[in-house]
């Protein structure tokens, strides 16, 4: 018996050819099996003899039936081992696609963004400024390193904000820090095969290089950061850092720490990635200046975002070459077109020029201090002693210690997920050893005020 769902989007012919494909290949229409006449097939599922036309000449193209002269259609005989495998449910259903995620009432997810943040008028009108002004343009290929306009914006920028000295030519628009580790995994591929990252650290860097077939070496972080001792000790030759807020920890390198950095890499032609993605929030304080600031003219690839503050959905970035890396960068690239829209670029280019982008910084980070001391104003009242805080100040996210608690890593974030409460994993972080202390991370980018305080409450109880 077939049915026709005529409120389906799914044409009617396309629906008939499914349900007989399924019973030839589930064996309930057997070889040899005579199909009804297509007026009588017609007939009985009150549709129109195109329909039944239309299905049967599909299943005639691709062999699962054979007409004889004058007698109709019939099923054709199949090889049952070799023959593809019936599917169960509605025709066009795949059973591997992923679910909807699921959906907490308290997020500490480190990298989430107030959801009521992102300067939607403001953007539109600045895409439609772009859109406008640069019609003429939108027919052509952009510039690979991205464009022009932009780039001399992240230029000055940068120069007033964090430090960097650097020209416009120096900088690559990306898709991304993914991205960028990807270019810079191929620029620095034949003369290193060793790269030294945080641990505990971002995952990202670990899988970018591990991919690109480099080796991974696991550098312990304390206060001042990376430690260095252990990083000359061993022969990495290029060393991925976040200096101005250590993610996960939220150190910051101390001046000295970051000249023996650059020392570490002059000396020996190695070479120093500079991840500053979240610098634009600090909250006690001036930013903390960027290590390429320091030694413009040294081997340090410098990486920022528009992630952490504006909108992780645009895939917008930056990176900016030393020049003794842009040669390679060319000849390798030369034949890449841009991987980021021009409109988007025209877009946040308008968006800088106007000053739309530093007064959203200046926004952001009064928000951001304000759920920030309302979390550790939170866990002082909830957890008092038995918590210590780490690397509050800045960011998105502080570490929560727990040296007195005697359930596990996992037994906490599965407690919390049947109370509603989602927290990001620190073991992630790890790719060697553990922390002594069950140790959470909450971030609070993504919450309200009240969920604050009501997740925290909930969150102690459980530990």
């Amino acid at each position: 018996m077939f049915i026709l769902d005529s409120s389906s989007p799914v044409p009617l012919y396309t629906q008939l050819y499914h349900q007989i494909r399924e019973q030839i290949l589930s064996g309930k229409l057997p070889a040899e099996s005579r199909l009804p006449s297509v007026r009588n097939m017609a007939s009985e599922l009150s549709a129109s003899r195109n329909t039944v036309d239309g299905a049967y000449q599909e299943l005639y193209a691709e062999g699962y039936i054979y007409s004889r002269p004058r007698s109709g259609y019939f099923v054709s005989a199949l090889d049952q081992e070799v023959a593809p495998q019936a599917t169960s449910g509605k025709p066009g259903r795949n059973d591997y696609l992923p679910g909807p995620p699921s959906c907490f009432a308290y997020d500490f997810h480190p990298a989430r963004l107030h959801p009521e943040s992102f300067p939607a008028e403001l953007w539109r009108k600045c895409f439609i400024d772009g859109l406008r002004r640069n019609s003429q343009q939108l027919v052509q290929y952009g510039d690979p390193q991205g464009d022009w306009g932009l780039r001399c914006s992240i230029q000055g920028y940068l120069e007033r904000s964090r430090g960097v000295t650097c020209d416009p030519d120096q900088i690559i628009v990306c898709t991304g820090l993914q991205q960028s580790l990807e270019i810079v995994a191929q620029l620095l591929k034949g003369s290193h095969s060793v790269v030294a990252v945080e641990n505990p650290g971002y995952h990202l860097p670990r899988s970018v290089f591990q991919n690109h077939g480099y080796t991974i070496f696991p550098v312990p972080v304390g206060q001042g950061g990376m430690d260095l001792n252990q990083l000359k000790d061993g022969n990495s030759t290029i060393a991925y850092v976040t200096p101005s807020h250590q993610l996960p920890l939220g150190y910051v390198m101390p001046v000295a720490h970051r000249l023996a950095l650059i020392e570490w890499a002059e000396s020996g032609g190695r070479f120093i990635i500079e991840d500053d993605y979240d610098s634009e929030l600090r909250y006690h304080g001036k930013p903390i200046p960027s290590l390429q600031g320091l030694r413009p003219s040294g081997n340090i690839i410098y990486s920022g975002t528009f992630s952490k503050i504006l909108s992780p959905a645009l895939r917008l970035s930056y990176m900016v070459l030393p020049y003794s890396l842009l040669a390679t960068y060319r000849q390798l690239y030369r034949a890449y077109f841009p991987s980021v829209s021009l409109l988007e670029q025209r877009a946040m280019a308008n968006f800088m020029e106007q000053g739309h982008w530093e007064r959203h910084i200046r926004r952001m980070r009064m928000i951001y201090k304000k759920t920030h001391d309302i979390l550790l104003r939170a866990v002082d009242t909830h957890f008092g002693t038995r918590a210590v805080v780490v690397g509050q100040g800045a960011g998105l996210h502080v570490v929560l210690m727990l040296p007195d608690t005697r359930q596990s890593e996992a037994e906490i974030i599965d407690r919390a997920r049947q109370r509603g409460i989602w927290l990001y994993p620190f073991s992630d972080f790890h790719m060697t050893g553990q922390p002594e202390a069950a140790t959470l991370l909450l971030g609070f980018g993504g919450m309200k005020s009240c969920e604050i305080e009501q997740g925290i409450a909930i969150l102690s109880q459980l530990c």
